[in-house]
């Protein structure tokens, strides 16, 4: 069975994982060592795609926190990852394995994960979302990845928002900066209807409902997936989200519009593994 390699770049860990169809057959997780960075991390990633990699291994997908040139697979300003502001990736892991190599930013990937592997197979147009510490973008058009000039489209969360970006009030920043505390932390307690906690889930509701007017707005896609940390409280501030939706001026855009949460597990490996179809 034709087996492919997903790599997860983080700037704390490499997770990589070894795909036969749709199954996950063997994972490997490394510290990234980004405060050594430069040739020492990529030591660390050629380790790691070394341990998984065997004789049916037909390619290797990686999804890196930064901007990409798709083509010739030069990655620029990984955050995170000391000295890495240049790095021709691909010709150096196609040198060293022998295998094609397909590179892009971790949320393209997350979105490509989505449509080969979660509900976005479903959907031949739309947005897949990561929130977490950060906002995150990819775009679906016709079943693949919009092809942009410089791989920066669908970074919606660093649109201009209130007296910021939308990041600042749809990632973590919005519970550690606001309120001192964690998006985990503010969920458990609304969960267990604590007061204070769920009037924090309905305000967090409101400025996910900005992200998705601004989403609409400019790309009008069948769905939005979101992924992410924060994704799994959307139960929490849905009615909120769509209470604020409801002076959309297009209604009838909202009313088709499918929002969703993703189910996949290990979704950066598999998301890095989807570019290679």
């Amino acid at each position: 069975m034709k087996q492919i390699i997903g790599i997860d770049l983080g700037g704390t860990t490499i997770k990589g994982g070894l795909i036969a169809g749709e199954k996950l057959v063997r994972e490997e997780v490394a510290d990234t060592r980004a405060e050594e960075g430069g040739e020492v991390t990529l030591a660390v990633l050629k380790e790691v795609i070394g341990r998984l990699k065997t004789e049916d291994t037909s390619a290797i997908g990686i999804g890196v926190p930064s901007v990409v040139d798709r083509t010739r697979g030069v990655v620029y300003n990984v955050q995170n990852i000391r000295n890495w502001e240049e790095i021709h990736l691909k010709k150096l892991l196609v040198n060293e394995f022998g295998l094609p190599v397909h590179i892009d930013n971790d949320a393209n990937c997350f979105a490509k994960g989505e449509r080969i592997y979660g509900v976005g197979r479903n959907f031949e147009n739309f947005v897949g979302i990561t929130l977490g510490t950060g906002v995150g973008g990819g775009i679906i058009q016709r079943g693949e990845l919009l092809s942009d000039a410089n791989c920066g489209s669908g970074e919606f969360g660093e649109m201009p928002y209130l007296d910021g970006i939308l990041e600042q009030y749809c990632g973590s920043f919005f519970f550690s900066t606001n309120y001192g505390t964690t998006g985990y932390e503010v969920a458990l307690k609304a969960g267990e209807n604590d007061k204070e906690a769920l009037g924090i889930m309905h305000e967090y509701g409101k400025h996910i409902a900005a992200l998705v007017k601004m989403i609409v707005l400019t790309v009008d896609p069948q769905a939005i997936i979101f992924g992410g940390a924060i994704a799994r409280s959307l139960p929490l501030f849905r009615d909120s989200m769509y209470e604020h939706l409801s002076s959309f001026p297009y209604p009838n855009s909202i009313k088709k519009l499918q929002i969703l949460q993703s189910e996949l597990n290990h979704p950066g490996i598999l998301g890095a593994a989807a570019l290679c179809y």
